[in-house]
């Protein structure tokens, strides 16, 4: 808590320049605040801020730079990342020596409590216990005290004074007691390396990145963590809560943040991008053509940014068929949502790299993937060739290969002729202007593949006008 002096005389500092660097909370948003040559605005645990905040900040000066840094991004800044409006920069590298914490989701049950508290405490450890409610506290007091009679318990919540607040955590921090029973408001900001255990009251009210905050409170120094998610015995949660604690428990490994975000947006959706003011636009013209021209709209802006560069999008979707189940199967991901969530995400996958790191994140959240999801990966990495290539549609059938252009290919008649002359009987040219691309036999998906990869190389080949003999 900064005196108000003190304030009075940084804000004025600020104002006339004399101050480099401020550090600061929601406080620099008000009205009262000037900056005479704001260059940066650096947003720590951004998923606390909310949109007009974000936006007023940003708003503080024009060419302002701002970086964002949460371990846990909401969706809404997610989806931004992945459309292309923010730069994206992922830290993965936990430090050295690190352990994940063990997590585990169960009932409440006295002894299971007791015996984890107990085991902490003679290890020489801390124990934080958060409940979801002011109101829980005195009663999980009570409860704790009579379990673990032998703890010292200290209490900590958002109704206390600043000092206060600030006595409690020293006293914890320096062992004073041994629980430290609380609010979330412990979610984000401690670092105390010898609490190593959390239990967490009634886990199914608490929102997946808070979760994920609470459980990085513990195991910040050498030594295993434990996290304990309880639930009241005997009491139905509902769907989503049961979503939210699968993917807590199933992400366990160093450096998740990325991906609980990712499933944070599959369970939430991926919020309103546009702001309140502007929402109707979303809903009258459909999400997926909301996605295309703020693609464009992206495109245009990162064009005007770097002195009018031309910035190109070959925003045409190829059409493949290869004769084969390219699918995510029911029985791989029983939920549909999320099933179409993730085709959604499949499609806008760009390059090699992407889609290699895609198939990866389906390993780690869902198992090994079966034939038919690696066939549709595959293909997809096609339709990035085709789009390279300018190629609209292929068809691949028993005994031939058709294909057909897209309006925008840059390939001179001449060059196309002269393919086609060396490579007959091979490739003919239909009066329809369709290539076809004649094959040995009914293949395999594999073989196909090889075969359309070998075609797409030729045709792209072309536009250097380098006419080569078809290899495949």
């Amino acid at each position: 808590m900064v005196p108000v002096a003190e304030a009075k005389k940084t804000k004025l500092l600020l104002a006339e320049g004399k101050v480099d660097i401020v550090i600061g909370t929601h406080a620099l948003l008000a009205e009262d605040v000037k900056f005479k040559d704001l260059a940066l605005v650096i947003i720590d645990e951004e998923q606390h801020f909310g949109v007009a905040q974000k936006e007023k900040l940003k708003k503080l000066r024009a060419e302002v730079h701002v970086l964002a840094l949460s371990a846990t991004p909401i969706p809404r800044s997610l989806q931004m990342a992945m459309a292309g409006v923010r730069d994206l920069s992922l830290i993965a590298t936990p430090p050295v020596d690190r352990l994940a914490v063990r997590t585990f989701i169960l009932p409440f049950d006295d002894l299971v409590i007791r015996e984890a508290i107990l085991r902490e405490r003679n290890r020489g450890g801390r124990v934080f216990y958060v409940a979801p409610r002011l109101a829980d506290l005195e009663g999980l007091h009570k409860r704790i005290h009579k379990l673990v009679p032998e703890v010292k318990i200290g209490t900590a919540h958002g109704q206390l004074t600043p000092s206060e607040l600030d006595k409690v955590m020293n006293q914890f921090f320096d062992g004073a007691f041994e629980v430290l029973l609380s609010t979330p408001i412990v979610e984000s900001g401690l670092d105390i390396s010898n609490a190593n255990t959390i239990i967490i009251h009634r886990a199914d009210m608490f929102g997946l990145a808070q979760l994920y905050q609470l459980r990085g409170r513990v195991g910040r120094g050498k030594t295993r963590a434990y996290a304990y998610l309880t639930l009241e015995p005997r009491r139905i949660i509902g769907d989503n809560a049961l979503k939210r604690l699968e993917v807590i428990q199933g992400l366990d490994e160093l450096g998740a943040g990325f991906s609980l975000a990712s499933h944070d947006m599959d369970i939430r959706g991926f919020g309103n991008l546009l702001g309140d003011e502007q929402s109707g636009h979303v809903r009258e013209v459909g999400i997926e053509l909301y996605q295309k021209m703020l693609k464009e709209a992206v495109l245009r802006s990162k064009a005007e940014a770097d002195n009018g560069k031309q910035v190109t999008d070959n925003g045409f979707t190829p059409d493949i068929n290869i004769g084969a189940s390219i699918l995510i199967p029911e029985f791989y991901i029983d939920d549909l949502d999320l099933r179409l969530s993730l085709y959604k995400r499949a499609a806008a996958l760009g390059n090699e790299n992407e889609i290699d790191a895609f198939r990866i994140e389906l390993t780690d959240r869902f198992g090994k993937p079966p034939q038919e999801v690696l066939q549709l990966l595959e293909v997809i990495k096609l339709k990035a060739m085709c789009r390279k290539a300018a190629v609209q549609k292929i068809d691949v059938g028993p005994k031939a290969v058709v294909m057909q252009f897209h309006d925008s290919t840059r390939l001179e008649p001449q060059v196309l002729l002269d393919f086609v002359m060396k490579n007959q009987p091979r490739v003919k040219l239909r009066p329809d202007n369709k290539l076809v691309f004649a094959k040995d036999k009914a293949s395999s998906f594999e073989e196909n593949k090889q075969v359309v990869e070998g075609i797409l190389n030729e045709i792209i080949s072309l536009s250097t006008h380098k006419i080569l003999k078809v290899s495949y």
